[in-house]
């Protein structure tokens, strides 16, 4: 079904309509191309949940006297990350009236259209959230922090993916994060190798980043230098906006740190139609249950902005 201008056209003659009726509008438009794989790797699911475990690298060897034992090292065991699936349902129905005045094909081809698009707005919303949370200590990870902050726990002290200090989307800021990034160590305190991989934003942003992004020279400045950004191919997998964050001026750097965020499809979306015996009515259903979440904080960095 297709919808020209925001009006539905169910493809029947306008006497198929109620009386007076030419069109419906307001309730299917373009959607959006699916963003939340951009978040996250999307895996599939058999359990009713799935842990992730961290353990530890070894640290660095220590010196050994002559003669003398050497040192053996262990694992250790970091945070737990349990992701629970969330079922999620929704329907609608065709009267038996409608059913009768052969409305049918009309009334259920423009309501499985609504419901589709509800069920993908579901999605999208339930990914987006973890990240519209994700400097609120109310909704912590595995290590009982905020996805995004300065407080999570590690071997040789707390570790930071929130920048030093709050920054709306700028050339010096996005810098200054990748420096951050740059200085990563894991679990244990060994440095790693964290590369930025993409850059995600807000719509409101949006002619900002490509500011940054593309231009040739330092971006809003006469000093004659190169954009480093641009020219070192910061952000190999680009740009991403997201259309379903709440907030205004928060950004995020994805990095290269595997076991970082994942969507887990338990069951994908399915739609089922019925009859019920008391009221005659056709019903229509769409059910699909998933979770979604952040493992390893080191694949995000970001800031809420100011």
């Amino acid at each position: 079904m297709a919808a020209i201008g925001g009006v539905i056209n169910t493809g029947a003659h306008p006497k198929a309509l109620w009386p007076g009726i030419k069109a419906f509008w307001g309730r299917q438009y373009t959607e959006h191309e699916q963003e939340y794989p951009d978040w996250y790797d999307v895996e599939t699911s058999d359990k009713a949940y799935e842990e992730f475990v961290e353990i530890s690298a070894f640290g660095v060897l220590r010196e050994k006297d002559q003669g003398s034992a050497l040192n053996y090292d262990t694992e250790v065991q970091g945070a737990v990350t349990r992701f629970t699936h969330v079922a999620y349902a929704g329907g609608y129905i065709v009267t038996y009236e409608e059913l009768r005045d052969d409305l049918y094909e009309v009334v259920s081809k423009r309501r499985a259209a609504m419901l589709a698009f509800a069920g993908r707005q579901t999605e999208e919303i339930v990914g987006a959230n973890v990240f519209n949370q994700a400097f609120n200590a109310s909704y912590p990870i595995g290590d009982g922090q905020a996805m995004i902050c300065n407080t999570h726990p590690t071997m040789t002290g707390n570790q930071s993916n929130i920048l030093g200090t709050s920054a709306d989307l700028s050339e010096t800021a996005i810098e200054d994060m990748a420096v951050q990034i740059m200085q990563a160590t894991d679990y244990r305190g060994n440095k790693i190798s964290l590369i930025p991989q993409s850059l995600h934003i807000p719509p409101t942003v949006w002619f900002d980043a490509q500011r940054i992004l593309k231009s040739v020279l330092q971006n809003d400045t006469a000093n004659n230098a190169v954009n480093v950004i641009k020219q070192s191919g910061m952000f190999p997998k680009g740009l991403k906006t997201n259309h379903y964050l709440t907030s205004a001026t928060s950004w995020f750097m994805r990095t290269n740190a595997p076991y970082g965020a994942y969507f887990l499809w338990r069951d994908k979306p399915a739609f089922d139609t019925d009859n019920e015996f008391d009221t005659k009515n056709a019903k229509a259903a769409q059910y699909m249950r998933f979770s979604a979440g952040v493992v390893d904080w080191r694949q995000y960095f970001g800031t809420p902005g100011v």
